[in-house]
Order: C-alpha cells, then structure tokens, then sequence
C-alpha cells in the first residue's frame, strides 16, 4: 500500500478550484450572516453561546475519539478561563484538558500557527496522562504508527503514518505552508479548501503519540475562522461526530492520495453544515429574547422559573419534553396546580403540548430551524440548503 506522504509529489496536493467554489461564495455568505445576527444578541446570551459553543465542541471533538466526557465539568472549566462566575467544582485531567485547549484556539483564534502553539495544545490534551512517552513535543518511538481495525490475527490497516525520524521536518514544512497559505499569508487559500487540506496534511503527518485527531480538528476550526477576523464560534466537531463513520471513510480515501477534491468537497458539506448549526442557535437565542419580552409581567413566579429553566438547556428544551411531574419538581407546584400552569403557558404561546394526560409533554413554543445536509455535485452546485 502507498501512502500520500510517499507519494514523490507530496505535499502538492491538487484539487478542482471551480468545484468549491459556490461552496466558498456560500460560506463567506454564512460568516458574514452570522456575524450580523450574533451582533443583536444581548451580553447574557453571547456569553451563553461562547460557553455553549466551545464546551460542545470539546465534548464532541473527544466522543469522536471514544472518549465521553462530563458536559458541566467541562463548561465549569470554559467557564473559569473566561473569567464567568462558575460552581468552583473540582475538573478531571480530561476535562480540564481539551477545555483549555477550545479556550486558547478561541483566544488566540488570529494568532500564527506555531509549532509552539501544537506543543502547547498537547500538553494541554494530555494532562493528567503517565503512559506516553512525549507530551508537549513529537513522537520519537521508532515502532509505526497505524490506524487499524479488525481482529488481531488478520487485522486491516487503515493508514500508517511516516516515520518519526520525519516529523520533524514534515511539521515545520505544514507550519510554513498554514501561515503560507493564511488570509495574510503570501499564498492565501479560501476558507474552506485551506481548512479542509490542513486537516487531512496535518492528519497524514499524525506526529503526536495521541490526540492528532483533535489538534487537526482545531487546526481546522482555525482555519475557518481566520478569514472572518472573528474568534472561533464552530459546530465542525459537533457535525462530524453526526457523520463519523463518513468521516473515517473519507480520511481513509485521502490519506492514499494528494489529489484531494472528493476530500474537500466532503470537508466542505461538513463545514457548511456546521455553519447552520451555528446560525440556528443564534436564532434560538434572538427568538428567546422576543419570547420574553412578550410575556413579561404575564407571568407567575412558578412559571418563569420553569420557562427559564427549560431555554437553559438550549434549542431542545428538555430531551423529550417537560412533563408536569418535571414542573412540579422544579417549582414545587401541586399537581393541579402544576396542569393550570403548563395550560396557561401553552396558551400564552410559551410552550406547545404533545399527547395526552399523564403522557403529556411540553415542548419550548419556539420554531426551530431544520439543519439540512449539504451536497455538491459534480458540476460543484449545492443542494440541500
């Protein structure tokens, strides 16, 4: 099997320009929209959808590797480095980890690249880790590295990345071609080829012992966001783990290749995809604010606390909806009183119900946005926005 990295005319990755670029125009588009609508939202809840926005991303950055992580550990973590009131609760190694690296990513979102930069992501991944032999610096041991799957007796390699011996010289090379090819740069790339080639190269290099799947994912929400001047607010991980298992597929063709536009075309679906998640979150956010400033003074003490309570969980409300017996725990309602008052928040237009009796549930009365999938076809049209 021949890698991409043995491949003579590695690292000159080709691809088709006109192929992507209705999906560059779209995505310029979107940045540009987003900025715009996040501009309307009131001091709580942009610093509501930083917090949101980075901590998922860490969240799922790491379940894409297998790892779960505790959700209100890691945004207690975000939340601390902000500077943001937090519960002072203790933070594994884990946790505490992949949150400081989302936290210095959205930071130090316009600052260059930097092999320094990479070293201090790991550190910052691998907190807390004994069993490798190098945090902070590139693999040295002399045995490949492969992704494999399948059984032990007749296992199936999926890749084999270069020798370590060649790190050191194949990561200053990607260091000079990211900050080569950034907006400032003397080669700038559109957003999303730039982003989508960063990922597979660093990926192909694989130089740390552990956690280059996602060190390339934020070398890749760096490079999306670096076109827009604006600190990196990304749903990319969050898409990805939707598609995983395209995903690997698709890591898999490019990393036997240097022509790479199925692979950017691909990381492109997933990017703009991304950028709708982002867009309606914003939305749920400004649809929040109109939602209670119209039922200002119309409401009870009980009744606030629960509404409020449900549009902390974000866009879904309560997975699968608030029961009364989830009413009533929250205010501390009698159960009459906990069906007049979800009867008269669904009549005010709060709340939508679904089913009936003690199968009731109720569900945040505001219209959310359908996520679509994008597709570009051969003739680089996008369908499915």
């Amino acid at each position: 099997m021949t890698w991409n990295w043995q491949i003579p005319d590695w690292p000159n990755f080709t691809w088709d320009a006109d192929r992507l670029r209705k999906a560059e125009d779209r995505f310029l588009v979107g940045s540009g929209a987003f900025d715009g609508m996040a501009r309307h939202l009131v001091a709580e809840d942009r610093d509501q959808l930083t917090i949101d926005a980075i901590s998922t991303e860490a969240i799922t950055t790491s379940e894409i590797e297998g790892e779960i992580l505790d959700r209100v550990s890691v945004q207690s973590s975000i939340r601390r480095q902000l500077g943001f009131a937090t519960d002072h609760r203790r933070v594994k190694p884990a946790e505490q980890g992949v949150a400081e690296m989302m936290v210095d990513l959205y930071r130090t979102f316009s600052a260059p690249l930097s092999e320094g930069t990479l070293f201090a992501w790991h550190r910052m991944l691998m907190n807390g880790r004994s069993d490798l032999r190098k945090i902070g610096s590139y693999r040295t041991d002399t045995t490949p590295i492969q992704v494999v799957s399948g059984a032990l007796y007749s296992p199936k390699v999926h890749f084999e990345a270069p020798p370590s011996a060649k790190v050191p010289k194949e990561m200053a090379r990607f260091v000079k071609w990211f900050q080569r090819t950034a907006p400032d740069g003397s080669n700038p790339l559109p957003a999303l080829t730039g982003a989508g080639i960063a990922h597979i190269y660093f990926e192909s290099i694989h130089p740390f012992e552990d956690g280059n799947g996602r060190i390339g994912r934020a070398i890749s929400a760096k490079a999306l966001t670096l076109p827009s001047g604006q600190p990196a607010l990304t749903a990319l991980a969050a898409t990805i783990l939707i598609r995983r298992k395209s995903y690997y597929a698709a890591l898999e063709a490019a990393n036997k290749e240097i022509e790479l536009t199925p692979w950017l075309c691909w990381f492109a679906e997933i990017a703009l995809e991304a950028q709708q998640r982002m867009e309606a979150q914003v939305e749920f956010l400004l649809d929040k604010t109109r939602l209670l400033d119209k039922l200002r003074g119309h409401l009870n003490t009980r009744q606030e606390k629960a509404l409020l309570r449900m549009l902390r969980e974000g866009p879904d409300g309560f997975r699968g909806g608030l029961s009364a017996g989830n009413y009533a725990t929250i205010t501390g309602a009698s159960p009459a009183t906990a069906t007049r008052d979800l009867a008269d928040l669904t009549e005010k237009g709060a709340l939508t119900r679904a089913g009936e009796r003690r199968h009731a549930r109720y569900l945040l009365g505001i219209p959310l946005r359908v996520v679509q999938p994008v597709h570009i076809d051969k003739n680089g049209n996008l369908s499915g926005e």
